[in-house]
């Protein structure tokens, strides 16, 4: 496989400018795919570009196995980043997304020297205190998805379609299991900027938790809340893409 063939798996393009002055790369939540981000194409500012992460096991990548170890899918998503670190990078990983995209960001400055502008952490405890508590290799479909549906934001009709359950399932366990077997002892920090963003209801994290991620950079770090449940920037969607865009510029 070429690495234009491999960057096509992995990253999605919604949005090119003619002359773009900065990449901004999303990071989807665990179960979720790139295309959660393809709305935001319409909302930028008209000098940047818009890329998505599609991890395997979703979308046209379904039949692939999932990733369930966040070193091995961290490094991955490094490696076909090396093309695009030609300009500024911006990060934006939502959920377990705001997770792959710290190690991301750890993985792209101590191997190629690159910081990306800003790492925007969203409705995510930071890492070094928030662990998942539940194995999902201990829990059934029902139980799982139960506590999906909990979070907010989320489809009934996907709870309620065999079809779309016995496509996201997979992905969703893969995701849970990574995210339970990510324990970072050490708190490591990046030289990026962190924003943190959350929903003022979600009931993942609170202000105390993503607050500490304060503690995994030197280059500053902000916060700022929406109203809305854990997955607030779907219904805040355009007040967080101009929160975005404004503390890109």
């Amino acid at each position: 496989m070429t690495g234009a063939e491999a960057r096509g798996r992995w990253l999605r393009s919604f949005r090119r400018a003619e002359r773009s002055d900065l990449r901004l790369v999303c990071f989807p939540h665990a179960g979720g795919n790139a295309n959660v981000f393809q709305p935001w194409a319409g909302l930028l500012d008209g000098a940047t570009d818009l890329l998505a992460v599609c991890y395997p096991g979703r979308q046209d990548r379904v039949l692939e196995p999932c990733v369930d170890q966040m070193d091995v899918l961290a490094e991955r998503i490094s490696d076909v980043l090396v093309p695009y670190l030609d300009r500024p990078v911006a990060f934006f990983g939502h959920s377990m997304g705001a997770s792959v995209a710290y190690e991301v960001t750890l993985l792209l400055e101590s191997r190629y020297g690159f910081t990306p502008s800003v790492l925007f952490v969203s409705g995510h405890g930071a890492p070094h205190i928030c662990r998942v508590e539940l194995d999902p290799d201990l829990a059934d479909d029902e139980y799982l998805l139960s506590r999906i549906g909990a979070l907010g934001e989320v489809d009934p009709v996907l709870l309620r379609s065999p079809k779309l359950r016995e496509l996201i399932m997979p992905s969703l366990r893969g995701d849970l299991r990574m995210l339970y077997r990510h324990l970072p002892r050490e708190p490591a920090k990046v030289q990026a900027p962190i924003v943190a963003y959350l929903g003022t209801e979600d009931p993942t994290c609170t202000t105390a938790t993503v607050r500490a991620w304060g503690e995994l950079t030197t280059g500053g770090f902000e916060m700022a809340t929406f109203p809305g449940d854990h997955f607030y920037l779907v219904p805040e969607q355009d007040q967080v893409v101009a929160a975005v865009t404004a503390r890109l510029g």
